[in-house]
């Protein structure tokens, strides 16, 4: 393999889905996999992971799998994935549960790594999936990472915005990122927790936090320049907020 496919098979972009549970586990393994340069998506349990798999900016690269969550387990999930998607998927485990291990192999998981395990291990299975599943010198379309909202168009690829006049907009990380939880969960309101933790990549935030709301008024000062720009962010008091506009692949 040249060393361009393996920086393209290595994108800083490719879209992680964490299924975990565990809030500890969770906000770990998230934040170590964005130390790595993944863009990372997470879901407490099989709702909250249909909810991002049916999202037009929530299709993932690849997909790590409790196997124990609540209502369906991370086995009956990776079965109805495999009814629909060949994403890889990667089975979390505890160790010494081989019936787990054997039976999600023989449903299609890709790999498996047992808790408690070694952050570099799970970053190495992690690429090492990533390179397996994509041919050796396939060339991405440019445009499957490109997401439109309300003539605005987000290309992930490039981390560029660009407004309905075609003109490029400068965004910082947080904003950046703050975006990206906002296109993966359209008109569904997100509360300040759950933007601090995905949006702002801090374990244990506070809630009531005020630098949430700092970052989505600077980013509606750019999508929303205008005073008589249509509200794309609306606040919803007592709850979070919500991008009231329709997401789509450009």
């Amino acid at each position: 393999m040249s060393d361009a496919a393996e920086r393209r098979l290595l994108d800083p972009e490719a879209h992680l889905l964490i299924v975990e549970d565990d809030g500890e586990m969770r906000n770990l393994v998230a934040r170590l996999l964005r130390e790595a340069a993944f863009r990372v998506s997470t879901a407490r349990d099989g709702r909250e992971m249909w909810e991002v798999l049916d999202s037009p900016a929530g299709q993932p690269d690849l997909i790590l799998l409790d196997v124990m969550l609540p209502g369906a387990s991370g086995l009956d999930l990776l079965r109805r994935i495999r009814e629909r998607s060949r994403v890889p998927v990667l089975m979390l485990t505890a160790r010494g549960e081989e019936m787990d291990r054997v039976l999600g192999l023989e449903l299609g998981a890709d790999d498996y790594v047992s808790k408690p395990f070694a952050p570099r291990e799970l970053v190495a299975r992690v690429r090492a999936l990533l390179r397996r599943a994509a041919p050796a010198e396939a060339q991405p379309d440019p445009r499957s990472r490109r997401l439109a909202f309300a003539g605005w168009v987000l290309d992930t690829a490039r981390r560029e915005l660009t407004s309905p006049e075609g003109v490029a907009v400068d965004l910082s990380g947080a904003e950046y990122d703050l975006l990206i939880a906002f296109l993966e969960h359209p008109q569904r309101v997100l509360s300040r927790e759950q933007l601090l933790e995905v949006a702002k990549r801090r374990v244990g935030a506070d809630p009531f936090d005020r630098t949430v709301d700092v970052q989505v008024s600077r980013l509606r000062r750019k999508i929303e320049p205008e005073e008589d720009s249509p509200s794309l962010i609306k606040t919803v008091r007592g709850a979070g907020y919500v991008l009231v506009a329709d997401v789509t692949r450009a």
